[in-house]
Formats: C-alpha cells, structure tokens, sequence
C-alpha cells in the first residue's frame, strides 16, 4: 500500500478554471422497473440489508459532508500503482502495459464500472444533414450523424446515437477534433475550438444510455441484457457513456477531412466522470479535459470530503458504477459492511491508465463559488498519486514540492 503522496503527477494539470455544470438528470423512462425498485433488486443479488446513507451538501443539515481537513484521510494508504496483485514491482514500461495495466483494468471492470459485454453492439453512422455555417467568424461545416446500434438480435429496443460534428470548413490539412459529452449542438468551446483550427464533435451521452437507474433495462445496456436487469459487474452509465465516445472516435478516425490520432474528450460534473474513464480504457484517445468530476471521477474515494462513495452507491447515483460497486456502501450485508477503504482500486489508479498522455483536471475556484463538494485537493492528491506512471513511461517529473492543489493555473 502507498500513503498519499508528495509529488503532483508528471503529464498532469490540476487547472483552476471555472466550468458550467452539466445538464440534470433525465427523466425516468416508462414502462420498466423504477430507479428505486432497480436499485433494491441489486442490492438483494449482492445480499446487502442496508445501506450508509450519503452525507449531505447542505452544510446546515445533521448529517452534513466533511470539510474538516484534519478528518479527511480516515484511509492515508492508497492501492501502490506500480505493484503487481503478487506484490512485485513494475520497474519497466513493458510490465506496466503487459501486466499492471491489465490487472488494474480487471478490478475497474468488476468492482467500479462494470464489464463491458462481448455482444456490445456494431454501430452504423450516418449523416442526417449537413449545413454551412460560421463560428466566431469563421466558415465551418457542420454535420448531424446518428451512430445506430443493431439491434437485429432484439428488436424492441432502438439506440440511435446523436453527434454534431463541426470543422473548419476551409482547414488544408486534416484537423484535431475534441469529442464533448453534452446535449447542446454548439458547446461553450466551440468559438475557441474553431479558432485555433480544431474541430469538435458535440456528442449526446443519453442517447447512449439514460441518466437514471430506470433507464438501465433501456438505452444500451437494456439493448445488450434484452430488458432484463443487470448483474453486478454488468457495465454502468459511465462505462455505456465512454463506449459511445469510443464508437464516435471510431467513425471520425474513417474521416480524411480527420487528424485521427488527434482526436480528444472531454466533459464536466457527470459527463466529466465518463471523459476520463473513456480516456483510460480507450488509449486511441489524445488528450483528455476532465471538467468538475468529483467523486467516481477524479477525487480519491478514500478521501472523506464532500460527496463520498455512499453518495454513489444510493438510489440517485448507482446507475453511474457497476452494481458491484453497491458493496462498499453497504452497512449491513451477508458480507458483513465494506467501506471505501476496502476498494482495490482508487482514482490515482484510473488517472494512470491515461498516461503517458497529456490529462489535465480542472476544476473552478471554491472562494467563487465552485463547490467544495467536489474535492479539489482529493482531486490533485490522486493525481499526485498517478505520477510513477507517467514518470516510468515518459522518464521525466515535475520538481513541485506541494501536496496543495494551486489556486489558479499559470498560462
């Protein structure tokens, strides 16, 4: 086990920028179990009689989060990133991606986001129109697609998957693309994302799968599970999210008009979460920008600050995470109780499986408002935690001395 850390992590930037949060939840789908009845369901499969209750965002409620620094590392050893399941080190980049990295991917899979299945679905991208418009200024084509699952094994259940995809409509060369998670056609970025020469491609996560547990007998996994519910390392919506960001990367990489190996995500609060997991498992991707994703993104779980596992474990958030990852909230279970502390992994762990490409985490400044809920120390800690491998496989580090997140990034 390693304790937290003093260095900040090589190939990593914990930004200060403020962000918007993402778009709320959607509405539950009709016809099917609801999230409370889902969520009760697999806690039976995994024997759990009851769960810890989340703490509160209300800093006035009984029960409210922790933001006392010297009661947030009740667990200060983390799982060793460079540390084999037998216990020897990983001392070569050859280890790390024959060895460590598959082990590492293993216990995401079963304990936090869930597998995805063998069955996943081929997707067949089409484009729907196709306009002329400017940006800033500046002429861009822009492009409706819709990426259809087929779904001839079982008809009743249609995902047909929403893109935008805009360019520079009069770039020479093929152009970089940033792939965002959000229901909107022209992101906040867009102006600037045009100006520099890039391209972006709006992507839509809940026509991948819904945003609640009622959802999960539809979208993708119902389509994979035939409306039937899931087990408990069946994949969740983040890990659905990331899949999708995987099938649009595959489409844009058939593109001339296309730089395919510049192709990058990115995505706040929720969507901020499914970015970097995309980023982890899928290592096609370029660059990352993790806007805001707090626990189950970035923030440490074993961190005891703001929103905490628990949080993720009850009726309003499971539908993120594997069912599996239901254990570690329980109180009382067939299993006896599990807290954070029991996890295998952590976030400095799914922050590794980026390197060695450019990862940068931002989140906005808590003394303007940004939410203390979100952990931006917890953030840089596994962060910090993540360094090893980027410094094994890249051979150079950051000389910063500080376990203290900065207040702003330096341009």
């Amino acid at each position: 086990m390693r304790r937290f850390p003093t260095r900040p992590a090589i190939a990593l930037a914990v930004a200060a920028a403020a962000r918007p949060h993402a778009a709320p939840a959607q509405p539950p789908v009709p016809n099917g179990p609801t999230a409370e009845q889902d969520h009760q369901q697999m806690m039976g499969q995994l024997g759990i009689r009851r769960l810890r209750p989340g703490p509160s965002g209300n800093e006035s409620a009984p029960n409210h989060a922790n933001y006392d620094e010297a009661l947030a590392n009740p667990f200060p050893n983390l799982p060793d990133v460079l540390t084999l399941n037998d216990g020897r080190r990983v001392t070569t980049a050859d280890a790390w991606w024959k060895q460590r990295r598959p082990e590492i991917v293993e216990l995401f899979d079963r304990e936090v986001f869930g597998r995805v299945p063998r069955n996943a679905p081929r997707i067949e991208w089409s484009v729907a129109s196709t306009d002329r418009a400017t940006i800033g200024g500046h002429p861009v084509t822009s492009q409706s697609l819709v990426g259809h699952a087929d779904n001839a094994a079982y008809p009743a259940i249609g995902v047909d998957i929403q893109m935008t995809l805009v360019t520079p409509a009069d770039a020479k060369v093929p152009v970089p693309v940033m792939i965002m998670f959000t229901g909107r056609p022209l992101p906040t970025a867009a102006e600037q994302l045009i100006a520099d020469g890039w391209g972006y491609a709006a992507l839509n996560p809940t026509t991948v799968q819904a945003d609640n547990g009622a959802g999960l007998t539809k979208g993708i996994i119902g389509l994979v599970n035939r409306e039937q519910r899931r087990r408990p390392d069946d994949w969740g919506a983040l890990r659905a999210w990331a899949w999708g960001a995987s099938r649009a990367l595959d489409y844009l990489q058939t593109q001339p008009r296309i730089d395919g190996r510049r192709v990058g995500i990115e995505g706040v609060s929720r969507y901020g979460k499914a970015a970097l997991v995309a980023m982890a498992y899928d290592p096609r991707f370029a660059v990352v920008l993790v806007g805001s994703s707090g626990e189950g993104g970035t923030k440490l779980h074993r961190r005891n600050w703001g929103e905490a596992v628990e949080n993720l474990t009850a009726a309003g958030e499971y539908h993120w995470m594997a069912g599996n990852f239901l254990k570690y909230g329980a109180a009382d279970a067939t299993f006896g109780s599990r807290n954070a502390g029991d996890l295998p992994v952590d976030a400095h762990e799914l922050i590794a499986l980026c390197a060695p490409r450019p990862t940068f985490i931002s989140y906005g400044v808590p003394e303007k408002g940004d939410a203390k809920w979100l952990d931006h120390q917890g953030s840089f800690m596994a962060a910090i935690a993540a360094q090893p491998v980027f410094t094994l496989l890249v051979r150079r580090g950051s000389d910063a001395r500080t376990t203290t997140a900065p207040r702003r990034c330096r341009r």
